[in-house]
C-alpha cells in the first residue's frame, strides 16, 4: 500500500513541475543557440529595429515549392531567421508563398514579378544523373502600411556554384531582413544631396542608385551654380544634408564651390567622392581608329585630397584580372556579332578575402573602368582601403594612347612582378582640417572653421561605378549590369553599402560583418556512395529495430515462462 502511495505521490509532483514549468515559460521568455556560429542569435542592432515596429508588418517570402537541396537550405534558414524576429515582436508577420501553384496565372505571375525587379532563376535538380528545369523566387517583400520593399534573399555571385552563393546569401540575411524592416517601419530622417554644377553624370546615368537610395534616405540635387553669387547662403543650404555625393565631375571646381564642400566636411557632413583623375571614356574608343588620347583631368581637388589625406594619381590600372568587353566581329555582309574579350583598363576589383569591413563583406566582383590608384598620405585622418587592383596589375602613364587593339594582347604575369595592389577605394574618418587653413579664404564666412566636428568621406578613383547603361528605349536598367556581356557586377550593393555606413548611425550596416559557417553536402561524394549511405541511414536501422524486437521477445519469454 505504501509503494502505491509512493508511486501516487510521485506523478503529482511531477504534474506540479510541469504545471509550474509551463506558468514559469508564460513569464520568463528564452531562445537558446546552440549552433558554433551563433546564426540565430539577433544582434543588438537587429533587436533595437524589430523591438520599435508598433503596427503589424507583413513579410511574404516566395520559397515555397520543390526545390533543390541548396534552396532549401535557404527556405530553412530564412523560416529560422523570422522565427526568431517573430519570437521578439509578435508584429512581424510572416508566410512562405509558392508564386507558381495556379499553373494557369504562371505566365502572368512572373510577368507581374519581373516589372517589379523580381528575376527568377532556373535551376537544375539533378537526381541520380535525372535533370529537371525548375524556377525559383529567391526573393521576399515586406509591407508596413503603405510600404513595401522587395528583399533579394539569394546573392549574385559569377562564376560560383549555386551551394556557394546559398552560403554567401545565408551570412547576409540577417542583414538584409532588418535593413527592409527598419526601410518600411521607420520615418526617412537623412538627407543626400546630389552635387551638380560641374559636368556630373546626368541623373539618367544614375537613376537606378538614386531609385534605391531612395527607399531609406530623402535625395535631391544640389547645384553649386549658386556659390557665385550667394556662396554663403549656398553653404547655409548644404549644411542641411548628411551627405553629399559627387559623381564624375568632369569640369574644374572653382575655389568658392571648393570652400562650400570643405566647411559642409569639417561642420560633420558625410562625402562620396567618384572621381576621374584620367580623362577618358569608352565610347571615344569607338572610331575609326580604335584608339584615343587619354591625359590626366584637372578638377582643381588635388590639394583638398592633399589636406584630408590621399592623392589620386593621374595614371590608369591595366589589370589582368578584369571584365570582359563586347566588340563587333564577322565578314561584310553577314549579322553583326559580338565577341568578348579581356579589357585590361576595365578591372575586375574582389574585396580581399574574409574582410571583416561591413562595406565590402562578401561582396561579389566589382566593375571598373579607366581607374586610377589612390596612394594613402601620412596624417592622423584613419584610412581604410576597401578596394584594390589584383596583385597581376599595372599602371600606365598618361597621356598615352588607349587602343582596342590591346585585347589581343596576352601579357605574361611575370611582367607584373613587384606591381598590383593599387588602393581604387578609400574610407577616411576623422577629425579633418579645412584645407584653407592658415590660406586667405576665397569668400568671408562667419562660420568658418579650421576643424570641427569628426567626420567620414569615401573617395572611389572612377566615376563609372555608380553609372548604369540604358536599355534601347533609354530607360536604365540595373546598376552593375552591362547588357553588352549580360553580366551583372555588384557595384549596386558596393555603392548602397557606402551610403549605409556613411549615414548609418543604428550600426545596422555592420550586421554585413556576420559569418555563418553553413555545412552543404558534397553532391559527389552523395551520389558516387549512393546505394552505400541508402544501407547505412535506411536498412541498418530496421535491422537494428528487428534484432532488438527479436531479443526483447525472447527475453521477457525466457522470463514468464518460469
Amino acid at each position: 500500500m505504501s509503494t502505491t502511495k509512493n508511486n501516487f505521490k510521485r506523478i503529482l509532483v511531477t504534474i506540479a513541475i510541469i504545471v509550474l514549468l509551463n506558468i514559469a515559460g508564460h513569464f520568463v521568455f528564452h531562445r537558446f543557440d546552440l549552433t558554433a556560429d551563433k546564426r540565430y542569435t539577433l544582434s543588438e542592432t537587429s533587436l533595437n529595429i524589430v523591438g520599435k515596429v508598433k503596427e503589424p508588418l507583413y513579410i511574404d517570402v516566395f520559397l515555397e515549392g520543390e526545390f533543390p537541396g541548396e534552396f532549401k537550405k535557404l527556405q530553412t534558414e530564412t523560416q529560422q531567421l523570422l522565427e526568431e524576429y517573430k519570437a521578439q515582436n509578435s508584429n512581424i508577420i510572416f508566410q512562405f508563398v509558392n508564386p507558381l501553384e495556379n499553373e494557369d496565372d504562371k505566365d502572368k505571375t512572373m510577368q507581374s514579378f519581373l516589372e517589379r525587379g523580381m528575376t527568377p532563376v532556373n535551376v537544375t535538380v539533378n537526381d541520380k544523373g535525372q535533370q529537371t528545369q525548375e524556377v525559383v523566387f529567391p526573393w521576399a517583400v515586406a509591407t508596413c502600411g503603405n510600404r513595401s520593399v522587395k528583399v533579394p534573399l539569394l546573392k549574385n555571385m559569377m562564376g560560383a556554384s549555386t551551394a556557394q552563393k546559398v552560403v554567401s546569401s545565408v551570412q547576409h540575411l540577417e542583414y538584409a531582413f532588418a535593413n527592409a524592416i527598419n526601410t518600411v517601419s521607420r520615418v526617412k530622417q537623412k538627407k543626400v544631396a546630389v552635387i551638380q554644377g560641374n559636368g556630373e553624370l546626368h541623373d539618367a546615368l544614375m537613376a537606378d542608385f538614386i531609385k534605391s537610395v531612395k527607399d531609406n534616405y530623402y535625395i535631391g540635387p544640389f547645384t553649386l551654380d549658386s556659390v557665385a553669387k550667394s556662396p554663403v547662403e549656398s553653404l547655409k543650404y548644404l549644411k542641411k544634408y548628411d551627405l553629399a555625393i559627387i559623381a564624375k565631375p568632369t569640369e574644374a571646381f572653382t575655389d568658392e564651390e571648393k570652400q562650400v564642400l570643405d566647411q559642409f566636411i569639417i561642420h560633420g557632413g558625410k562625402t562620396l567622392w567618384l572621381v576621374d583623375q584620367v580623362n577618358m571614356e569608352m565610347d571615344s574608343l569607338y572610331n575609326e581608329s580604335g584608339a584615343n588620347l587619354a591625359f590626366p583631368r584637372d578638377l582643381n581637388l588635388n590639394d583638398m585630397f592633399f589636406k584630408y589625406g590621399v592623392r589620386i594619381r593621374p595614371d590608369l590600372i591595366f589589370d589582368l584580372q578584369n571584365t570582359p568587353i563586347a566588340l563587333a566581329t564577322g565578314g561584310q555582309g553577314s549579322a553583326t556579332q559580338y565577341t568578348q574579350y579581356p579589357w585590361f583598363y576595365s578591372p575586375m576589383i574582389y574585396p580581399e578575402l574574409h574582410s571583416k569591413n561591413p562595406i565590402v563583406s562578401n561582396l561579389d566582383g566589382i566593375k571598373f573602368e579607366f581607374a586610377s590608384p589612390i596612394e594613402p598620405l601620412k596624417n592622423p585622418i584613419k584610412k581604410t582601403v576597401l578596394l584594390q587592383s589584383s596583385q597581376y596589375s599595372k599602371l600606365v602613364g598618361t597621356p598615352a594612347e588607349v587602343n582596342l587593339k590591346v585585347v589581343s594582347q596576352r601579357p605574361d604575369a611575370k611582367d607584373f612582378t613587384g606591381t598590383g595592389n593599387y588602393p581604387v577605394a578609400v574610407l577616411l574618418e576623422g577629425q579633418f582640417h579645412s584645407v584653407y587653413e592658415n590660406r586667405v579664404l576665397p569668400f568671408k564666412d562667419g562660420t568658418f572653421k579650421t576643424t570641427d566636428k569628426s567626420g567620414k568621406m569615401i573617395i572611389v578613383s572612377d566615376g563609372d561605378v555608380i553609372k548604369n547603361q540604358l536599355d534601347k528605349n533609354l530607360q536604365p536598367l540595373e546598376l552593375g549590369y552591362d547588357k553588352w556581356t549580360n553580366n551583372l557586377y555588384a557595384n549596386k550593393e558596393f555603392m548602397m553599402n557606402c551610403v549605409n555606413y556613411l549615414l548609418d548611425d543604428n550600426g545596422l550596416i555592420n550586421i554585413r560583418s556576420k559569418e555563418v559557417n553553413l555545412p552543404i553536402l558534397d553532391k559527389e561524394k552523395v551520389y558516387a556512395s549512393y546505394t552505400y549511405s541508402q544501407v547505412i541511414t535506411v536498412a541498418v536501422p530496421i535491422v537494428i529495430l528487428l534484432l532488438f524486437g527479436v531479443a526483447f521477445t525472447f527475453l521477457r519469454k525466457r522470463k514468464y515462462s518460469k
